[in-house]
This record gives C-alpha cells, structure tokens and sequence, in this order.
C-alpha cells in the first residue's frame, strides 16, 4: 500500500510525540479513588476492560501522582464512569494540592471503605490484583466485584486536550448536514 503525496513523513516517536498523537483518540472520563488517610482520587482516561473471564480492568497513574502512595498500597479501588454533566468533577479530581472529597464534592463511604461518588454515569468496586510499573506509570490490574450503572446518560470524553460529549458532537454534525 503506498502513501498519499501529501501525507507527512514519519517522525520519531518520543514521549511529547505520542501524547500529541494520542490527543486524537477519545476516551472515557473516569474518577479513581481508594480509602486512606487521606483518601486518594485522580482523574484518568486509561481506564479499559483487559478480561472478561475473569472480569479485569485496568487503569494508568503516573509515580509522581499525590495519589500513587494509597493506589500503591489499596486492596479496593472505585472506578467511577462520568456523565457529560460532570465536567467540574473531572476537573476537581486533575487538580493538585486540594481535597478532592470536600464540598462541592458528592460523596459517601462504599464497600470496603472506598470512596463513592454520587451521580456518575456507573462506578465499579474492584479489588487490586495487581500493579505493574512500566517506565513512570503504573498499570493498576483490578477484579470488579460491584457496579452499578444508570439505564440513561453520556459519558464525558477526553479529545484533544478538552472535556466533551457525544451529544455536542451530534449536534454540531446534525447542523452541518441540515
């Protein structure tokens, strides 16, 4: 198969370059958190399915991250899904130097004393099965043992360095094609 004429040439791949390619794909919103003292959340767009039998997730989080010293030690994680109306949340949970879990943060104690937050799309209690570090992340490997999930809703997605939705999209294609 040979390349358009005008298509760029290739360049090599270093870590700014792949983040600048990876802005191209979108990926669901999700809120991690774990009981401690304090307890830990974070923001993150690597959660995926990795098995379903058995069931296993996973989700990345940088070694530097304030959460890595709870995630590092968490028998539970929740993993909560967030609806397009969850913006502020999302924004919330990728800032530095706060708590997280105070007000205008909806929260309350779930099973195995992980935090639950209310009013996400879907959240899942899972139980860690494993971490393994690669380069400065880790893959946190979890077996979901709790979930619940609303019948109706968007997700809010992450595309290119921005907060969206699947309905903003509609919309803007059902203009441009009317």
């Amino acid at each position: 198969m040979t390349e358009p004429a005008d298509s760029p040439s290739p360049i090599e791949a270093d870590g700014d370059t792949l983040r600048t390619l990876l802005r191209h794909q979108a990926s669901t919103v999700t809120v991690i958190t774990a009981p401690g003292r304090p307890a830990a959340g974070f923001t993150a767009t690597s959660f995926t399915s990795v098995s379903l039998r058995p069931p296993i997730v996973s989700f990345c989080l940088n070694l530097a991250s304030s959460s890595w010293p709870t995630i590092s030690q968490a028998r539970h994680v929740g993993v909560h899904l967030l609806a397009r109306h969850q913006r502020e949340l999302a924004r919330t949970f990728a800032t530095s130097g706060i708590d997280r879990f105070a007000a205008p943060t909806r929260w309350r104690q779930g099973p195995e004393g992980v935090p639950i937050l209310d009013g996400t799309l879907a959240w899942l209690l899972c139980r860690v099965v494993d971490r393994v570090v690669v380069g400065d992340h880790a893959i946190v490997l979890a077996e979901p043992e709790l979930l619940r999930h609303a019948d109706v809703g968007s997700p809010l997605l992450y595309h290119r360095g921005r907060y969206a939705d699947l309905s903003e999209d509609a919309e803007r294609v059902a203009r441009l094609v009317a």
